[in-house]
């Protein structure tokens, strides 16, 4: 059973009731993480194991995400947390200074996947040393991106980072190319997905850098049969929020195989066999290059990978 959350907190609370209501025993969560945070005390307090593919903040698994303390238990995430994509991108430019030195940021700041990201971006960028030239906000269904890209052209910065969706994303670098502003994008996770975008003139994303799980250029034999069969059945590549959705039913099919619940089996039972076979196996998917693991909080242990943008494609940066 599918349900449709539309990425809203509301819509997401009707689908967990609607699925509840049918009697759903285990569950794949929201994408995004506004809807996971609304639903994850419903999954708390009908203990309904759940796992999201890409509701990235803290909030998600964390009853106190503030603090990143009391965590549900039940709820994993197949993404990596905000957190560690921020100070996953920090480290990254702070190694790569051949894309630029002066950083500007563009981010969301009423939305917990981007501020989430920003935020722990900034405490380490300090820490690395990053120079920060400039830093512009804007809120939910903003389309004029003008004064943020010449805030950071002005400020002279030739790498702007980005840590938000790529609907946003799409229209910033619009904005850029009218001020006749190039410097070097750099996002995450919630970038993947931009050359895919109805309408979007994809030579506007040539160059642009991102902090993914996924490459959809990768070598190995499961990446490649993935890529194969989706661009089979739906005539285009798939990007990380297709192949962390990929690797969480599968690592659910793994920890069901390797426990002894069944259809039968009560909620409770099936939800405490998955947590056990979560917090102790090690899954091998196609969004890492190694083992895949989590801890008792629900957070994933992968390694991410830098991926540009090139001809009209993902690649490899390395």
């Amino acid at each position: 059973n599918f349900q449709d959350d539309q990425a809203d907190t509301e819509a997401a609370v009707n689908a967990y009731n609607t699925l509840a209501d049918w009697g759903m025993q285990l569950s794949l969560l929201t994408v995004t993480s506004g809807s996971g945070q609304s639903v994850a005390p419903l999954y708390k307090e009908d203990n309904i194991f759940g796992i999201t593919p890409s509701g990235s903040s803290t909030a998600v698994i964390f009853q106190d995400a503030e603090n990143n303390t009391n965590p549900y238990g039940n709820v994993f995430q197949m993404c990596f947390t905000d957190p560690n994509q921020g100070k996953a991108s920090a480290d990254y430019l702070s190694e790569h200074t051949d894309l630029g030195t002066k950083v500007g940021i563009i981010y969301r700041n009423d939305d917990n996947y981007s501020t989430g990201i920003y935020n722990t971006f900034v405490e380490e960028a300090k820490a690395k040393n990053l120079d920060v030239v400039s830093t512009g906000t804007f809120t939910k269904g903003a389309t004029d991106f003008s004064v943020q890209i010449k805030q950071a052209q002005d400020a002279g910065a030739d790498i702007v980072f980005l840590p938000i969706y790529y609907q946003p994303a799409s229209l910033v670098l619009q904005a850029a190319k009218n001020a006749g502003y190039a410097p070097t994008f750099f996002g995450c996770d919630g970038m993947d997905g931009i050359l895919t975008q109805d309408n979007f003139d994809t030579s506007l994303a040539e160059g642009l850098y991102m902090l993914t799980p996924f490459s959809a250029d990768a070598q190995d034999e499961k990446t490649q049969n993935f890529v194969k069969a989706y661009k089979d059945k739906y005539g285009e590549t798939p990007n990380q929020f297709a192949a962390d959705a990929y690797d969480a039913v599968n690592a659910l099919a793994q920890a069901l195989s390797n426990s002894d619940v069944t259809p039968e089996s009560s909620t409770d039972d099936i939800t405490a066999a998955l947590i056990k076979q979560f917090t102790t196996m090690k899954f091998q998917g196609i969004t890492a290059p190694g083992d895949i693991t989590w801890n008792e909080n629900g957070e994933v242990s992968k390694e991410p990978r830098a991926i540009v943008i090139k001809d009209g494609a993902y690649v490899s940066a390395e």
